[in-house]
């Protein structure tokens, strides 16, 4: 195939400064006032009230139109598959909430009925999710530790915890704290905030996941090896509780510890069968399910909690609970947790909603899964829930087994329904050890994400050091904290780039009117006398000092010294009249052939050096806003370069940088919008025209 030509193109037009452009184009000056826009976003009529109550309840556009041919199969496999994770998945993370196991059955339920309702995306799957839980039990076990319910018994002279006393408080927190994040995420949702989740960068999230899990996994070790750890809140306190349970190894239950290695081998065997005949089999092997069933039979068999001390679930109430407003004199004690609880919850949610989106070709709207993420745990919490989100596990079983429509979560949350109404008394005898072996080897994923470490290493340093960063803060400040702390440091991080900006002087690539680095680039030519000068970052308080430094590197100026020098040049000339006026006064004569001798001698003192561009051209196209040091920068680079005779111009500003420039007070008199051009060339063209208008007017005035 022969080697395509680029095509070739001429403009031949004026050069063009900012106020020709205005006029050119036609610039309009009238600007939407925000009463303006108030009013108009409160104006009503037919078809936007239409418009506002189906995107309120998408339910009610999508559901009319639902296909039953097409969908109805899919949703139903795919809503008994995720129905039968649900179970011991729901059962599980309620240990890591340390509530009663029933409660993970609730959480697994009416949530998802709401987001059936108000949520946007297809594919996902609502309900219990670990990182959740594992934020949410360290709100309870900080506000309901045991040292609370521990009482006396003057007959074994020992203590003992009133479990079902502490089980209540705790699921009083539990309910209290997610009411209140669902509040917040609602407001959040009400006034379009859902681009919050936008500071929480893959690499930030990834991270923060991943040390969650590392709380998950040292949250279940007690179960695993049948011992009882202290449990300890604040930073630090996985640190302190690895401690303790190493110290407390010795006191292992063995039967825990077989029915807990028992359980993950098998089940890490049975998930890559599972995996492994994945593409012949139309639907994958419940394999959680298999597990608690073979472990509740077999622990009701042997009766492993009273031959061996076998810690089992216990009493799991029938039916459903009654609705009981949250214990708002708990809000003040948990306000931080519930928003981070609403932003770590909103942002999997979000991230992993797009991603199918993404891949099937619809929309997620960010504000209304808000508003139903909110409400999921609002209404949620008035049952006795704890906070929900979306598990990435459950989601990719949902799209594998044929799952088109939220219908698919429904169906889901009826299994649960009828396990929680007739079939949970049955798990009764299920040992804890395998609820957190099932817990163990769901967390295979997250820990997989330990290999991003190389791959960011060898694409984006930077980020890899935010990956590690927000891992170690998650682990050593607990989940709520660390995730502040994290965000912060990815700010920082911005900030740092920003601060740290790169400088560069750019010249033209030969026969074009294109401009690039000169250090980058082997052909690309300086302009005599014009420096062109251009910063990677916008110009803000935090670099507008080290904006002036760099332009004087670049352009080799000193203009605090010359400035200097000046003003002393300046002030021995005055010295020096003031001195001839006195010697005139004084002798009766003028001298002024000597008078003149000294003021010339003055004057090529002050000459500047020819190498030293004669202009200056500041390309501002990365700068997207200017605050207030940002103009005061270009005004003083104006008056201390336009004070030594160096010409400066801007070129390519964004049409916000102008009217910041033209609100900071930038413009006056002698500095008017004819110093700004539409492009490099335009400014090259304007200052060479000029340079050379000056050096005929030099030439003719030496000729004459």
């Amino acid at each position: 195939m022969a080697e395509r030509r680029p095509a070739g193109y001429r403009v031949h037009r004026d050069i063009l400064d900012e106020e020709a452009v205005d006029k050119l184009a036609e610039k309009s000056e009238s600007k939407t006032s925000v009463w303006g826009k108030i009013k108009n976003s409160l104006r009503c009529s037919g078809p936007r009230a239409k418009s506002c109550l189906l995107g309120s309840v998408p339910v009610l556009s999508w559901l009319p139109r639902y296909s039953i041919r097409e969908n109805a199969l899919g949703d139903l496999i795919s809503g008994l598959s995720v129905g039968i994770m649900q179970l011991p998945q729901g059962m599980a993370y309620a240990l890591l909430a340390a509530v009663p196991p029933v409660f993970g059955l609730y959480a697994s339920f009416y949530p998802v009925l709401i987001y059936f309702i108000f949520g946007t995306s297809k594919h996902i799957s609502i309900g219990t999710y670990a990182v959740m839980s594992v934020m949410i039990g360290g709100v309870t076990e900080r506000l309901a530790p045991d040292s609370n319910f521990a009482t006396w018994d003057n007959v074994t002279n020992s203590s003992s915890v009133d479990v079902f006393a502490r089980d209540a408080e705790r699921v009083r927190v539990a309910a209290a704290v997610t009411f209140l994040s669902g509040i917040f995420q609602i407001l959040l949702g009400l006034v379009h905030f859902g681009f919050v989740v936008t500071y929480l960068s893959e690499p930030l999230v990834r991270g923060y996941t991943t040390g969650a899990a590392t709380h998950v996994i040292v949250s279940q070790l007690k179960y695993t090896f049948g011992i009882s750890p202290l449990r300890y809140s604040g930073p630090f306190s996985l640190i302190f509780t690895v401690l303790e349970v190493c110290y407390l190894i010795p006191q292992t239950n063995i039967g825990t510890l077989v029915v807990s290695i028992v359980a993950i081998i098998g089940l890490i065997l049975a998930k890559e069968l599972n995996s492994y005949f994945s593409k012949k089999i139309p639907i994958p092997i419940p394999v959680e399910l298999l597990a608690i069933v073979i472990a509740t039979l077999v622990s009701w068999q042997v009766n492993l909690q009273g031959k061996y001390g076998v810690d089992v679930v216990g009493d799991i109430p029938s039916g459903l609970q009654p609705p009981v407003l949250p214990s708002t004199s708990l809000f003040g004690k948990v306000i931080g947790d519930a928003f981070a609880l609403s932003v770590v919850g909103y942002g999997i949610v979000i991230s992993l909603g797009r991603i199918f989106a993404l891949k099937y070709g619809y929309k997620v709207d960010s504000n209304q899964e808000l508003i139903a993420l909110g409400l999921s745990n609002s209404v949620g919490a008035v049952f006795q829930c704890f906070a929900i989100s979306c598990s990435m596990s459950r989601s990719m079983v949902q799209e594998s087994t044929g799952g088109k429509t939220q219908v698919a979560g429904a169906l889901s949350a009826v299994v649960i329904l009828f396990i929680t109404l007739w079939i949970g008394a049955l798990f009764e005898e299920l040992p804890k050890a395998v609820l957190a072996a099932i817990i163990y080897v769901n967390l295979q994923g997250m820990m997989k994400q330990f290999l991003d470490i190389p791959a960011l290493w060898a694409t984006n340093k930077l980020d890899m050091v935010i990956w590690v960063s927000t891992f170690i803060l998650t682990v050593l400040f607990n989940p709520d904290l660390g995730l502040a702390a994290a965000i912060g440091f990815s700010m920082l991080t911005v900030i740092f780039r920003t601060q740290l900006p790169k400088y560069s002087a750019l010249g033209q690539v030969p026969d074009t009117d294109i401009y690039r680095p000169l250090e980058d680039y082997g052909q690309v030519k300086e302009i005599p006398g014009i420096l062109i000068f251009r910063s990677s970052a916008t110009l803000y308080f935090a670099n507008a000092e080290m904006y002036q430094d760099a332009l004087g590197e670049k352009s080799g100026i000193d203009i605090t010294k010359i400035l200097s020098a000046k003003k002393k040049l300046e002030a021995k000339r005055k010295k020096h009249e003031k001195k001839q006026a006195k010697n005139a006064a004084k002798n009766g004569e003028t001298e002024e052939a000597e008078m003149e001798k000294h003021v010339a001698n003055i004057e090529v003192e002050g000459e500047r050096d020819p190498a030293l561009p004669r202009a200056i051209i500041l390309d501002l196209s990365p700068v997207n806003f200017l605050d207030t040091m940002g103009v005061k920068t270009l005004c003083a680079i104006f008056k201390d370069y336009g004070q030594i005779g160096t010409f400066v111009a801007l070129t390519s500003c964004q049409s916000g940088v102008v009217d910041n420039l033209q609100t900071g007070g930038f413009f006056n008199d002698k500095v008017t919008k004819s110093c700004l051009f539409a492009s490099i060339h335009d400014a090259v063209l304007h200052v060479q025209a000029d340079l050379m208008h000056n050096q005929d007017k030099e030439a003719r005035a030496t000729h004459f």
